[in-house]
């Protein structure tokens, strides 16, 4: 494969009573080898669903109804979505590694952070032995500069802070040194200057172990800060995808632009915060145009009327607006 992670044509439902609903339309993503490639837009524009189906975990109604994952693992080149059990808790953790939205939820209150650090490695290297495992750990939690590591090992998760929570997490994700993680708004809840420390101690981790990122946020920042590569979702969709440097100075969509004022908007001369009006429309209730149009100010009978394509407007730069695009409407 020329890609890490090619996913093609992927679409998930949910159910609403006895009604199929469309959650994500058509996504097309790749993921290059040793890259950080950022996925941005609001809450329940389908950011996280599509992480999960990449480890093939949609929690149920939630289910693929379309597509491909395919993922170029140690023993060749695999369809995710199409692994039995076995072959996907080889590849879980071990190969793809995750890291969740709330460290305080995702790690299990009863066990000391030894033990849940030991059973990652143990599940994929069950020959190992315990002064092995410690020592990995050890090496672990020194690399995500975590203070008193050895104490840090046998505390339970409610005595540490948020911060050296997400470090823990951080390090049980890389400890079996996957090829792809996913980490799925890992600065959220932290305060500023250990948001920074987080940002930097991934850079650098990405940097040692050759290993891809796939950051997601709703924070244009921190993708300034981390990505290479960046897909804006709104509403089940991908309406622009670009080089970061390319997203930023010729941002094409209005949702994106909108994106961006709300952060540039903090350090404005007015001290007046830009909000876009509105607010993304759930699955199932989607316009027949585009799906931004009743929040874009820039908005066309044509808009309304039909869906504008993802197209190609400059080299390697996508966007999905009438304004852009050279299809005509059908």
């Amino acid at each position: 494969m020329e890609n890490l992670l090619e996913i093609r044509n992927l679409k998930i439902s949910t159910l609403r009573g006895r009604q199929k609903v469309l959650l994500l339309d058509e996504v097309d993503l790749n993921i290059p080898k040793k890259c950080s490639f950022g996925i941005v837009g609001e809450s329940g524009c389908g950011k996280s669903i599509t992480a999960n189906a990449v480890m093939n975990m949609l929690p149920y109604p939630l289910e693929v109804s379309h597509g491909s994952i395919r993922f170029d693992s140690r023993s060749g080149e695999v369809d995710i979505l199409k692994l039995d059990k076995k072959a996907l808790r080889a590849i879980r953790g071990q190969e793809i590694s995750m890291i969740f939205q709330e460290p305080m939820t995702s790690l299990d209150p009863i066990f000391t952070v030894e033990m849940q650090m030991y059973e990652a490695l143990s599940f994929h290297h069950p020959g190992m032995s315990r002064p092995q495992m410690r020592e990995r750990a050890l090496e672990m939690l020194h690399r995500v500069n975590i203070p008193r590591p050895e104490q840090t090992l046998t505390s339970y998760p409610h005595q540490l802070s948020g911060g050296q929570l997400q470090r823990i997490m951080i390090a049980i994700a890389l400890i079996n040194d996957p090829k792809l993680l996913l980490a799925d708004e890992p600065t959220t809840a932290l305060d500023v200057t250990i948001q920074a420390q987080i940002l930097r101690l991934m850079n650098d981790l990405k940097e040692q172990n050759d290993t891809s990122i796939v950051m997601i946020t709703h924070d244009l920042g921190v993708i300034a800060e981390t990505c290479e590569e960046v897909a804006v979702f709104y509403a089940g969709q991908i309406v622009e995808q670009a080089n970061v440097m390319e997203l930023f100075h010729h941002t094409a969509h209005p949702y994106t632009l909108g994106l961006l004022q709300a952060v540039t908007s903090l350090g404005s001369e007015t001290r007046m915060l830009y909000t876009i009006p509105g607010i993304v429309p759930p699955g199932g209730q989607w316009s027949e145009g585009c799906r931004f149009s009743d929040r874009c100010s820039r908005c066309t009978d044509r808009c309304r009327q039909a869906m504008p394509a993802l197209s190609e407007i400059s080299p390697g730069h996508w966007c999905r607006c009438w304004l852009n695009s050279e299809e005509v409407a059908q």
